[in-house]
């Protein structure tokens, strides 16, 4: 018979166990709990901080506070760039389980296709984008949908008032509101800011349950003003604008210039663009050909050629250059006038525009003496103004120069320049003689002197001639602005093609105004006219009137020539008066 035992009564328990055992076991014990309770010294003493960041990553979190983007204004305050708060909408493809019902109401919200929308919620990154710069109406209904994984941020969308008249001097900013073009991206460093941040506490969805504090606070940018005038900028648009359209041209561009200070009162170029939208655009669009573009000023740099021959003292006024027959031969190349003028004064040359008389002039003065007024002119050497992609133009050494070429030169072949390059140097004669830094910038304190390039006498005798040429018997009649007595000079050059000159022109005019006490340069550039007309005095003449009018009253200039009667005025537009090139 098998004997049955109770548990308390087992035999078992009875038996001893050897002491050391037990000894061993309590040691054991004893150096795990020193071991633990050393590691926890170790963990709350030394690496206390460690271990705090390491708990705080799990739920603190440090964002980023954007800085606004500096507003860009014109020099009378208005608003020509500024940046406005939008929404964007971002995701974590691994938190964003959505059905095919959500994916189709969350594309339509956000009006992007159905299946690029799949594609980036099933992307293996971490972060995607999927739509910038919303609304924030959109933004708020987004929200409100509260879907998995689908977040929304704040940023800053840069917004241009006055759209494509400031184009191509303003700018513009890409999606992340940096500059890409003009004054945004040469003012970057300035207007850009610095971004501050803050601490805050999120939960496992992400979502802010706490703001903690701000760490640094954000530089907003700084605010640029331009020495833009708006009133003057919309006038010189609008009239380079229509000239483009009824002559048919390639493109045009226009400056205006305060002869006073050297501010940059209007810089206007077509075609040009709408920077609120810039879907489409082509190169054609964007480049700012007052700056960027170089080419043959043609007549235009006469002035200049006379100018280095009174100041030579070999040469006043009324010296008589004898330009028959019209045409001069040079080596083996013959240069001629439009229209065989015979026997001209100096003061003649610039009012008829003989480039025989130009040509003859040049060649009695030394190449390097030339050279040497070219340069200080600033032919060939970028403006400087800090804008991007400014062309110097071309201006070979002196002394490579042939005859002929020193000839061509004198009427505006065989040297490149921007328009910017040409209004600038004209200041030579609407500040008697020297010349100052432009600014596209607004100047508190303009420059009263600058560099002396020819003599005051020189300066105010061209400026004289420069008027004869849109009075009666000179090239530019059509660029008269009532009430105001105004001079300039034509252009008209061949353009240039693989080394040849083709049958294409470039049609300009450059000029003061009122002469009697100078304040506004008045720079035109039509490229390749083709309705018919391509002298410069048929074709931006006009462009100087109606934007030199305009400028002078909208500054409050006193005229200072009496108006004439209307019809007569309307028969001198009426002259067609040809200029040699």
């Amino acid at each position: 018979m098998t004997k049955s035992f109770t548990f308390n009564h087992n035999p078992l328990l009875s038996e001893k166990l050897p002491v050391w055992r037990a000894r061993f076991v309590l040691l054991v014990m004893l150096l795990a709990s020193g071991v633990l309770l050393a590691r926890a010294a170790w963990l709350q003493g030394v690496k206390n901080d460690f271990l705090q960041a390491k708990g705080g990553s799990r739920y603190e979190r440090v964002i980023e506070l954007p800085a606004t983007r500096g507003r860009i204004l014109d020099r009378n305050g208005d608003v020509l760039a500024v940046s406005s708060p939008v929404r964007s909408v971002w995701a974590i493809p691994e938190d964003a389980k959505l059905t095919p019902t959500q994916v189709r109401e969350l594309a339509r919200l956000l009006d992007v296709d159905v299946a690029e929308l799949s594609r980036k919620l099933a992307s293996e990154r971490d972060f995607v984008y999927l739509k910038r710069q919303l609304p924030p109406d959109i933004a708020t209904r987004l929200t409100a949908l509260n879907y998995p994984g689908i977040y929304t941020q704040n940023e800053y969308r840069r917004f241009y008032p006055a759209g494509e008249v400031v184009a191509h001097v303003v700018g513009f900013t890409d999606v992340d509101d940096k500059g890409q073009e003009g004054m945004e991206l040469a003012f970057e460093h300035d207007l850009i800011g610095r971004a501050g941040s803050r601490r805050v506490i999120k939960d496992r969805r992400g979502q802010i349950v706490e703001d903690v504090g701000s760490i640094k606070r954000p530089q907003e940018g700084r605010e640029i003003s331009l020495a833009l005038d708006s009133k003057i900028q919309y006038l010189a648009h609008s009239a380079l604008k229509q000239a483009v359209a009824e002559n048919k041209a390639k493109a045009g561009g226009i400056v205006v210039l305060d002869a006073k200070t050297g501010e940059v009162l209007a810089l206007a170029n077509n075609p040009t663009y709408n920077p609120n939208n810039r879907v489409g655009l082509s190169g054609a669009q964007l480049r700012n050909r007052v700056l960027t573009d170089a080419f043959e000023p043609g007549s235009t740099m006469k002035p200049f050629t006379v100018s280095m021959a009174l100041d030579s003292g070999r040469y006043r006024a009324d010296t008589v250059v004898n330009c028959a027959p019209g045409r001069m031969t040079i080596g083996t190349a013959t240069i001629s006038d439009a229209h065989p003028l015979g026997l001209l004064t100096v003061a003649q040359v610039i009012q008829k525009s003989s480039n025989i008389g130009s040509a003859k002039i040049a060649l009695t003065m030394k190449p390097a003496d030339m050279w040497q007024k070219y340069d200080a002119l600033g032919f060939g050497s970028p403006v400087k103004l800090g804008f991007p992609g400014e062309t110097g133009g071309r201006l070979r050494p002196a002394k490579i120069w042939r005859p002929i070429e020193q000839a061509t030169m004198a009427y505006g072949h065989g040297i490149s320049v921007s328009l910017m390059q040409l209004a600038q140097a004209y200041l030579v004669f609407a500040r008697d003689g020297d010349e100052i830094p432009i600014s596209l910038t607004r100047l508190d304190t303009p420059p009263l002197h600058g560099r002396s390039i020819f003599s005051a006498q020189t300066a105010h005798e061209v400026r004289m001639m420069l008027e004869t040429v849109t009075q009666p018997g000179g090239t530019a009649t059509r660029a008269q602005v009532p009430g105001y007595r105004v001079g300039g000079k034509t252009g008209t050059a061949y353009k240039l093609e693989n080394g040849v000159y083709a049958r294409k022109y470039v049609a300009s005019f450059v000029g003061i105004g009122p002469i009697s006490d100078p304040r506004l340069i008045v720079a035109v550039m039509i490229d390749e006219p083709s309705a018919g007309k391509h002298y410069g005095g048929e074709v931006a003449a006009p462009v100087f009137s109606q934007v030199m009018g305009g400028a002078l009253r909208a500054l409050g200039v006193p005229p200072d020539a009496p108006l004439r009667p209307l019809q007569v005025a309307k028969d001198l537009r009426t002259e067609d008066v040809k200029e040699s090139m």
